[in-house]
Formats: C-alpha cells, sequence, structure tokens
C-alpha cells in the first residue's frame, strides 16, 4: 500500500507571509490584535489565531483600538479609507499576487470596455476587486451565466487567483462570440495552477484521494473539483477524524493533497490517520511516498 502526497500540497507563499506577519505583530504587541476577517479560510488556523489572542472582525465598528490585520485576501479602497480614520494601526497581509490583481482592475476601470471576473462573488477577493472597477466589473461564476451577457464592443476578463483554469478557459471562449474585441488576464496565480496540475495528475494514479482543507477555501474546494471529474473516489476533508476505513476499502494507493491556506500537520495528521486505519485492519505495512 502506498500514500502519495502531491506535489506543492499545503501552504502557498502568499498564505505562509500573511502567518508570518501575524506572528511577528502579536510577537511585538502586548494590545489588542485583529485580522480585518479571517487571515486565511482555515478552521484549524483561525482557532489557533484565537489562542494567541488574535481575533477575527468583520465589523468596521469594532476597530477602535489596536493593531489591524488586512487579511491575505485583500480589501476594497473603501476598507482602507475607513481604517485610516480610526484610531488603529493596520498591517496589510494581502498576497502579493491578489494585489497585482487589484492593480490590474484599477487600470482596467480607468479605460474604456466593460471588466468580467470568473470568481465567486461572495468570496472576500472577489468583493475587494470590486472595489477598485469603479462599478464597471460584472462576476460570473460558470460559463452558463456568461451565455446570458448581450453582446458588447469591448471586455476585459480575469480570474479570481485561486480559480479553476478550465473553468476559466470555458468562459473565456463563451465571451469571445459575444464580444467584438476581448482581452483575457490569466490572473490565476502560478502556485494555484500548480497545485490544481499535481492534484489532477495524483487522481489518475491513485484509487483514493483525500484533498484536505478548509470547506470555506476556494481554491481547496476547486482541487476537490478538478480530482472528482477525475477519481469518483475523491473526498473533502477538514481534519484526519473525518477519515473512515470504509473510505479506503479496496485502495492500493491512496493519495493526499491540501489547498494553499492547509497547514503541513493537517495533510501529515492525514497520512498518520490512513496509516493507522490501514494497520489496524490487515496490520500490514504502509510505505509513505513523500513528493516534494
Amino acid at each position: 500500500m502506498e500514500i502519495i502526497i502531491a506535489k506543492n500540497a499545503g501552504l502557498c507563499y502568499g498564505v505562509k507571509r500573511a502567518l508570518a506577519l501575524t506572528k511577528k505583530v502579536r510577537q511585538a504587541n502586548k494590545g489588542r490584535v485583529l485580522t480585518f476577517g479571517d487571515l486565511i479560510h482555515n478552521p484549524q488556523v483561525i482557532d489557533d489565531l484565537k489562542r494567541q489572542g488574535i481575533e477575527a472582525v468583520d465589523d468596521l465598528d469594532r476597530l477602535d483600538r489596536g493593531t489591524v490585520i488586512i487579511r491575505s485576501h485583500g480589501v476594497s479602497p473603501e476598507i482602507y479609507t475607513r481604517m485610516r480614520g480610526k484610531k488603529v494601526t493596520v498591517m496589510d497581509a494581502t498576497c502579493p499576487i491578489v494585489r497585482k490583481i487589484q492593480t490590474l482592475v484599477a487600470r482596467l476601470a480607468r479605460q474604456s470596455g466593460e471588466i468580467v471576473i470568473v470568481g465567486d462573488p461572495r468570496h472576500p477577493e472577489i468583493q475587494g476587486l470590486l472595489g477598485y472597477s469603479r462599478g464597471k466589473a460584472r462576476v460570473l461564476e460558470n460559463e452558463a451565466q456568461a451565455d446570458g451577457l448581450p453582446y458588447r464592443k469591448k471586455r476585459s476578463v480575469l480570474a479570481q487567483s485561486t480559480q479553476d483554469l478550465y473553468l476559466f478557459e470555458r468562459v473565456v471562449a463563451r465571451l469571445l462570440d459575444r464580444t467584438e474585441i476581448l482581452t483575457a488576464y490569466n490572473t490565476i496565480c502560478s502556485s494555484t495552477q500548480t497545485r490544481q496540475k499535481s492534484t489532477s495528475e495524483l487522481a489518475s494514479r491513485v484509487d483514493t484521494l483525500f484533498i484536505v482543507g478548509g470547506k470555506n477555501s476556494s481554491n481547496t474546494n476547486k482541487l476537490y473539483q478538478i480530482s472528482k471529474r477525475i477519481l469518483p473516489h475523491t473526498y473533502f476533508i477538514e481534519t484526519a477524524a473525518e477519515i473512515k476505513p470504509a473510505m479506503l476499502a479496496r485502495a492500493k494507493r491512496v493519495g493526499i493533497s491540501g489547498g494553499a491556506s492547509t497547514p503541513p500537520e493537517a495533510i501529515r495528521q492525514a497520512v498518520d490517520k490512513v496509516k493507522n486505519s490501514l494497520n489496524h485492519k490487515s496490520h500490514q505495512e504502509t510505505s509513505v511516498q513523500c513528493q516534494r
């Protein structure tokens, strides 16, 4: 029996950066430290931050003192403006990739033509990007919504940084038929694309695959959807405790992958749970092949 960990599984650069900045702020400040919204989309990490005395708040009215950390997903210009009017110190943990997309949207907003963003309208990254668009952007979740758009002379289309590349390409294809001049920007971060590729390759090699991460994580959900298309025996779990022996029935190769906000210990715990489940059932030795 093999347990294979997907290449590049786990924390991406932007998330590591946000966590490192938060740790530094906490160590340097004895007073109140807050994050505006969840710093990253992983319940276990958020719980750990709470234990360190770092609270996540969504209400600007509660920001009356202390140090406030901007989450990795970024915020709109309006939020920055309102924070400047409060007696707080602001530290920005926005992912550099998201910051580049914000800059792109702001530039496109100064030009003519409609802006289309492929993503989840409820996601904080998208809500922040809309704030940079001067009201010129609309959000599409799928190609069916693209089919409903009217013909336009000029459009620009870009993607949420954690979007499924396959879905983005399908939406762009639909917009080509509805736009005279269409400019497409692949703003899916390279880390996301690499993770999606390695997970899809792993799904074609194993009998069962576990996607580990927060259920509220966009990029982790995309990994699950990508793997599920290839391998029906794909399971989305937040913690190793969710792994049951029945999920491993007749599996000779087990794969494990994790989203950009999945800490390494969560992946290691999943590996240990699979090993323990198999050993308890059959007392057979399990080898672990960890790809980096």
